[in-house]
């Protein structure tokens, strides 16, 4: 038959919408045009795929062929569209039967030798491939990725030759099972290992059990980092679906998958990153760092040397859980509900409040410091640590900490009463979460009194209540009370910190 369609998928963003490759032959001159908004990589495929299909010792019609990317207003960007573009010619000259192609689904790149490259953004193509009961044809090395979506018949390759014997039912590709999921192949730093700190360890327990944003605050190598870098070790393991969901943000950023399967996300990007590369962007938006923290830990060491700019980028995110990118032609909706720990030192030294070196800078220094960190942006994080220096003899004991394995039961066991009630603290609705609090009348009079002392916001107020909420679960109280409200105004320490170093 002279016309040929073929079904595949186009990747934008964490989206792959169906598109058709509509492949007609007519008499004419000789040539190739591909239509549909294709861009460069797209348009490049009619030199890949004429060599490809000659190099394999296929036919290449020498006729006027038209090449359709339906539908026509969708971008189509990268060399996916290759093997859809080469069997649609092969079953428009009749090469290749049209019934041969029916139910199947396809992707990949073409090399001028026919062999096929493995293309990214393959597991959100091949969940969808799932909801629409099609096979995913697709170069041998996506295979693992695209099995990974468990319930669907994926069908792996080396080269074109191997396709087209399998559609002719010459020796047909065997479906591609992947068996158990992979094991996680990078161990988690443990807790034990962390000398002192009792409070930071603590708001790390807590924030571990709430899903809450955490900032710690003091001299240099006090063990801010390290602490951080602790807390994907309590949390609980990932769900499938939400491992699915991390998996497809590393796809469609080129990252591996299978060695970080399971694993919590944990990003560290340097203070010198720029807006677009922390929430998403560009002229073709891609995921950025806040996305690839889906589920896991944005770490933000250094937060003061971060421009303020970027910083207040992440006030959306932080309430919302995801981020929209806007451009002229195009709206791309990307997921971010991650947990943001931050770190900083008090002044530009370091040293302020430090009893091993004094500080040497000026109260005006310390102040335009400190004043990088907005007000909205420190309401929306729940914990405000001061991790202090530590005394030689606490550095030096040999007594281990409690593990994270232990902290981790603990921390299970709270999230396991909040998932009776849907959502994790740190993201209850605010009438849900006073109806959870029910302070009694002296309760709720202590705390107005501290709130207006402390001249905290109506946003820090709910924070409060979330923070315990959260201590009454680890305690194993219906609701919080008076010593659970005083712990966690205790971690407001951000408002004492700043408000002393500005008139030291």
């Amino acid at each position: 038959m002279a016309l040929a369609i073929i079904n595949t998928r186009a990747g934008l963003g964490l989206e792959a919408p169906d598109v058709l490759v509509e492949v007609h032959l007519t008499n004419g001159l000789p040539g190739l045009a591909i239509v549909g908004l294709p861009e460069a990589a797209v348009k490049e495929s009619r030199e890949r795929v004429r060599s490809a299909l000659i190099n394999a010792g296929f036919d290449f019609p020498t006729r006027r062929i038209t090449l359709n990317l339906a539908p026509a207003d969708l971008p189509k960007e990268g060399g996916r569209f290759d093997l859809p573009i080469a069997l649609g010619i092969l079953v428009a000259s009749g090469q290749i039967p049209s019934e041969a192609v029916a139910g199947l689904e396809c992707l990949g790149e073409l090399a001028l030798d026919g062999k096929l490259r493995p293309v990214r953004g393959v597991l959100p193509a091949a969940l969808e491939a799932r909801r629409a009961g099609r096979t995913l044809l697709l170069p041998a090395s996506n295979a693992d990725e695209a099995a990974l979506a468990g319930d669907l018949d994926v069908r792996p390759a080396v080269d074109l030759p191997q396709v087209v014997a399998h559609l002719l039912k010459q020796e047909r590709i065997a479906p591609h099972q992947l068996g158990e999921r992979p094991a996680p192949q990078l161990a988690e730093p443990d807790l034990a290992e962390v000398r002192g700190q009792h409070q930071a360890r603590r708001a790390l327990e807590v924030a571990a059990s709430g899903g809450h944003n955490l900032l710690f605050a003091g001299p240099p190598g006090t063990g801010k980092t390290m602490l951080a870098s602790r807390l994907p070790g309590i949390l609980p393991p990932l769900h499938e679906d939400e491992a699915l969901e991390v998996a497809a943000v590393r796809s469609v950023c080129g990252l591996p998958i299978l060695e970080r399967w399971g694993q919590r996300p944990f990003r560290t990007p340097h203070h010198t990153a720029s807006g677009v590369a922390l929430v998403g962007g560009g002229g073709k938006p891609r995921p950025g760092e806040i996305s690839l923290a889906h589920h896991g830990v944005l770490f933000l060491d250094e937060l003061p040397e971060f421009d303020r700019h970027v910083l207040e980028v992440l006030r959306e995110p932080l309430e919302s859980g995801q981020i929209v990118v806007s451009r002229a032609l195009m709206q791309r909706r990307f997921p971010a509900r991650f947990q943001l720990v931050a770190a900083m030192n008090p002044c530009p030294c370091g040293h302020l409040g430090d009893p091993r070196q004094a500080c040497v800078c000026t109260p005006a220094q310390v102040q335009r410091y400190q004043s990088r960190l907005s007000g909205p942006l420190l309401d929306r994080i729940d914990l405000q640590v001061e991790v202090p220096a530590l005394p030689a003899a606490q550095l030096t004991e040999q007594r281990r900490g409690e593990s994270s394995e232990a902290v981790r039961q603990r921390v299970l066991a709270a999230r396991r009463r909040q998932a009776k009630r849907g959502a994790l603290n740190a993201y209850l609705p605010g009438s849900a979460l006073e109806e959870l609090c029910a302070l009694d009348g002296q309760e709720r009079t202590w705390l107005a009194d501290v709130l207006n002392r402390l001249n905290l916001s109506a946003r820090a107020y709910h924070r409060v209540l979330r923070v315990a909420l959260t201590l009454a679960d680890l305690a194993e109280e219906p609701r919080p009370r008076q010593p659970q409200l005083m712990e966690a105004i205790g971690y407001r320490q951000m408002d004492r910190l700043i408000g002393g170093s500005a008139g030291s």
